[in-house]
């Protein structure tokens, strides 16, 4: 497994095993149980998983999730440290790298966040860069669900269009907050926005995600 996705599984892990089986999250309706068993069914049920990108197999995935998160939680996260299993695409490097490491940072955030005595996460130069990289190459992706048009900076300049449009709102700070805002978690992201107020309100207010 790729250096930056193996480090986020093992942070997911320990975080969801602090947290312990009730825990809330800040994935609506779901508890840590539920976001675990949500980890372990992306990576070891494809045939539940497509539920993802296709709808019509989502009762399908709740039926599995179900069947998960009802399962012993030490044994889910488990499953998370251990990672996919031979046979899944997820054993690849590349597509850990390209699949995980978004994937479990965001997740890592949705259980610390929701947290009452959370404390912000020091993130390394390195990191933030690939965090940055991740999001130019997904922003249209994630922009395409903002009714408003959506750019996103750095604090050090660095910027992307998430949506083209008029009216314009810019949303300022670092990469792993912005990812938190884009992916349907702007409540909890430490951003700073710019634009026409009804603009911002109805960007905060979004229902997005991928």
């Amino acid at each position: 497994m790729s250096t930056h996705a193996r480090r986020e599984r093992l942070l997911l892990a320990d975080l969801l095993e602090s947290a312990g089986p009730e825990a809330p999250t800040l994935c609506e309706g779901w508890r840590t149980r539920e976001l675990a068993a949500h980890v372990v069914v992306r990576e070891r049920r494809a045939d539940a998983a497509g539920a993802l990108v296709v709808k019509a197999l989502q009762p399908r995935m709740e039926r599995v999730l179900e069947e998960f998160a009802a399962k012993p939680y030490e044994e889910l996260i488990q499953l998370i440290r251990t990672g996919p299993p031979r046979v899944s695409p997820f054993n690849l490097k590349q597509v850990d790298e390209a699949a995980n490491t978004v994937e479990f940072f965001i997740h890592g955030e949705d259980v610390r966040r929701a947290q009452p005595d959370w404390t912000p996460r020091e993130i390394d130069p390195v990191f933030a860069d690939t965090l940055w990289k991740r999001l130019e190459t997904t922003a249209r992706l994630y922009g395409r669900r903002f009714p408003v048009g959506l750019v996103l900076r750095r604090p050090n300049g660095q910027v992307v269009v998430a949506r083209k449009g008029t009216p314009v709102v810019t949303v300022t700070g670092e990469p792993g907050e912005l990812l938190l805002f884009v992916s349907g978690r702007q409540d909890s992201a430490r951003v700073e926005t710019a634009g026409d107020e009804e603009a911002v309100a109805r960007a905060r207010e979004a229902k997005t995600g991928m």
